[in-house]
């Protein structure tokens, strides 16, 4: 008789099991978008950390080893900063205001160059 109430119950929970969840908000959807964007830009962070760290191994051994890099060898690319952590809402924000902005403070070509007329 136990094993038919387990059965019954294992039935009963596996239905709202199945159950799809609500569409999520505007505002999670955003904050989720930001928090990604946050990891991959802590991932850049950390490379930028390692090849840093890699450099100062190099000049290390080659100070303590007196070896001078082969000259047929390809450089490295340098390391990237990738500088400090800018969501890309805040950075599509304040375009269209710095658009605007210097939209506003250039003269217009009328207004910069009078117009001259040509001498007959």
């Amino acid at each position: 008789m136990k094993k038919v109430w387990i059965a019954i119950a294992g039935i009963a929970f596996a239905g709202t099991a199945l159950a799809k969840l609500p569409e999520p908000s505007p505002e999670a959807k955003a904050k989720a978008a930001e928090a990604k964007e946050k990891a991959a830009w802590t991932d850049k962070v950390a490379a930028y950390q390692l090849c840093k760290a890699q450099d100062r191994t190099a000049v290390y051994y080659r100070k303590d080893k007196n070896v001078q890099p082969k000259a047929d060898a390809p450089a490295s690319a340098p390391c990237q900063d990738p500088g400090p952590f800018v969501p890309a809402a805040a950075a599509t924000a304040a375009a269209p205001a710095a658009s605007a902005t210097a939209a506003a403070t250039t003269p217009t070509t009328s207004a910069a160059k009078p117009v001259v007329e040509a001498k007959k």
